[in-house]
Formats: structure tokens, C-alpha cells, sequence
């Protein structure tokens, strides 16, 4: 996976997640959402008609006070810990 970081401001992030699609960029904006401190999360694939931009560009907006940064780390955190319990949970059932 390829970050590259377009917009870094206090309360507003912008990252281009290369390789990725609609599955993981859902994943990712549903646990920011859940993120305490996180405003507003979305993502924007835009088709080539709209300036050949392909990959999933994500915007993370924050209140006052929260670092996007911050918020980023602990959304991917409790993706990582939720397929980690799901790995788990699926082995134990096989």
C-alpha cells in the first residue's frame, strides 16, 4: 500500500491511497466515523473524464483540537484489530 500525503492541515488531511478500492476505502471512512473527534470522513475515486485522477484520494476533517494524523492512526488501528478477532474467530471455526 502506497501513501501519499496531498493536504496536511490542522483539523484536515488528505491521503491518496494507492492500489485500493471501494472495499477497504468503506472500511477505513466507516471506523473514522466511529473515530471520537473526527467530523467528517470521505473518500473520492474520480473516473479519468475527471482529470486522470485513479486512486482513492481520503479526506479526514477534525474538531478543534484532534490531529487528522492522530485520528488516521486509531481508525487503521481498529480495522487492524477487528480482522485480526476475525481471522481468530474464523480459524477457531474451520
Amino acid at each position: 500500500m502506497e501513501l501519499t500525503v496531498t493536504e496536511n492541515l490542522e483539523q484536515e488531511l488528505r491521503v491518496e491511497i494507492a492500489g485500493e478500492d471501494h472495499t477497504f476505502m468503506n472500511v477505513l471512512k466507516g471506523a473514522l466515523l466511529e473515530t471520537d473527534g473526527v467530523a467528517a470522513a470521505t473518500y473520492d475515486v474520480n473516473p479519468e473524464q475527471s482529470g486522470g485522477q485513479t486512486e482513492p484520494i481520503l479526506t479526514v476533517k477534525t474538531e478543534d483540537g484532534v490531529d487528522p494524523i492522530d485520528a488516521l492512526q486509531s481508525a487503521a488501528q481498529r480495522v487492524q484489530e477487528k480482522t485480526d478477532a476475525f481471522r481468530s474467530a474464523f480459524e477457531q471455526a474451520a
